[in-house]
C-alpha cells in the first residue's frame, strides 16, 4: 500500500459522516491500491468477527488480517486480500480504529450495503 493511498485513507477519515459510512469510503479506498483486490472491516460482536463493510473482489487464499485495537482492545479486525506489506495494513488499522470502535450493531447477521 502506498503512502497516497494512506493519505486518502486520512482524508476519508477526517469526514463528518456517520461510522458506517465512513467505514464504507475507507474500504472502497483501499481497493483502489493495485496491492489490494479485496478489503473489509469486520466487527468484534459478542466474542464473534461479524463483518461490516467490504469492497472488491474476494480472494480468500491472499487474505491478510491485522486487528483494530481502540486503547489497547480489540474493536475489530481489518482483513485485505492481496500483497500489501503487513506494516501499511497495521497502519490502516490504526487509522479506522475510532471508527470501527462506534461501528454498528449487526446483530449477527451479514452487512449488506
Amino acid at each position: 500500500m502506498s503512502e497516497r493511498t494512506l493519505d486518502a485513507l486520512e482524508r476519508v477519515l477526517e469526514g463528518d459522516g456517520e461510522a458506517d459510512d465512513v467505514l464504507r469510503s475507507a474500504v472502497a479506498a483501499l481497493v483502489e491500491e493495485p496491492e489490494i483486490e479485496w478489503a473489509a472491516v469486520a466487527f468484534l460482536e459478542d466474542g464473534r468477527l461479524v463483518v461490516g463493510p467490504e469492497a472488491g473482489e474476494p480472494d480468500e487464499t491472499r487474505r491478510q488480517r491485522v486487528p483494530v485495537l481502540y486503547d489497547g482492545a480489540p474493536v475489530g479486525e481489518l482483513q485485505a486480500d492481496g500483497s500489501v506489506a503487513a506494516a501499511l495494513l497495521t497502519r490502516a488499522a490504526e487509522l479506522l480504529s475510532t471508527h470501527v470502535l462506534v461501528g454498528w450493531d449487526t446483530g449477527g447477521e451479514r452487512w449488506q450495503p
